[in-house]
């Protein structure tokens, strides 16, 4: 069976002077999680967040559950993984990198 989830966003002004704020999610496990471009675009983030890193986010889950799910068909089940995801954005191409580290 299909699942949808749902975000939205709400983005004011241009993209380099403007600001966005991530309202809600169908779960409701966030919200008003603030994105900037500046945040995307360069390391001083500010504290704000951006699409990759909710991708890295998104990346090291899903990994985690799909690992997880092989190990116990193996019949070696994880007591816990411990995954990172680091996304590479390069403003003018996009993401260029995903890396993955389990421990």
């Amino acid at each position: 069976m299909a699942t949808r989830r749902r975000a939205e966003v709400r983005w004011q002004a241009s993209l380099l002077e403007g600001s966005g704020t991530i309202d809600s999610t169908t779960s409701g496990a966030f919200g008003g999680l603030g994105v900037t471009w500046k945040a995307r675009a360069e390391d001083e983030h500010g504290g704000l967040t951006s699409p990759e890193e909710l991708i890295a986010a998104a990346h090291a889950a899903c990994f985690s559950m799909a690992l997880s799910a092989g190990l116990a068909r193996a019949d070696t089940p994880a007591e816990e993984l411990r995954t990172s995801a680091t996304v590479t954005f390069q403003p003018g191409e996009g993401i260029t990198h995903i890396a993955l580290t389990v421990d």
